[in-house]
């Protein structure tokens, strides 16, 4: 009989220990989850951002006319380049973007937006950070009805 009990004894205190480690192991793998969840959330809220932030900045460019051809040309409208560029940019940098803007021809302008964020749970796996882009272009439109020149 005391056989028997010392023969359970040594069974029992074999398998401690193996419920935390199965424990642990879940909790983490759980955390992880979730918190992979979360990140990839910001980073779809980052990538909303920075189509906003494309699409507004190529507006703000295409806004930006030549008002000399417009007026002593017989009203020929085109994108001052120069005016067009430092507007985006100008956007582009009240909003803590980063990004670039290229005019296309005389009556178009397209920006590209790239938006970093930092992550919060997913550090634990290695990624720091998670990086979208968007591009937006702009087309330059006149009139009532908007017919492009």
């Amino acid at each position: 009989m005391a056989h028997q009990a010392a023969s359970r004894a040594e069974r029992r205190s074999g398998d401690r220990g193996g419920l935390s480690i199965f424990t642990v192991i879940i909790t983490l793998v759980v955390v992880v989850f979730f918190g992979a969840i979360v990140d990839f959330g910001r980073q779809l809220d980052a990538r909303h951002d920075a189509n906003i932030a494309a699409e507004e900045a190529a507006r703000a460019g295409a806004g930006q006319i030549d008002a000399d051809r417009a007026y002593a040309h017989g009203g020929t409208f085109v994108i001052n380049r120069s005016e067009a560029f430092r507007a985006a940019q100008n956007y582009l940098h009240a909003g803590g973007y980063t990004g670039t803007v290229t005019p296309i021809g005389d009556h178009r302008i397209r920006v590209h937006v790239t938006v970093t964020r930092r992550t919060i749970f997913l550090p634990l796996i290695g990624i720091t950070a998670l990086h979208v882009q968007a591009d937006a272009v702009a087309d330059l439109v006149t009139g009532v009805e908007g017919e492009d020149r």
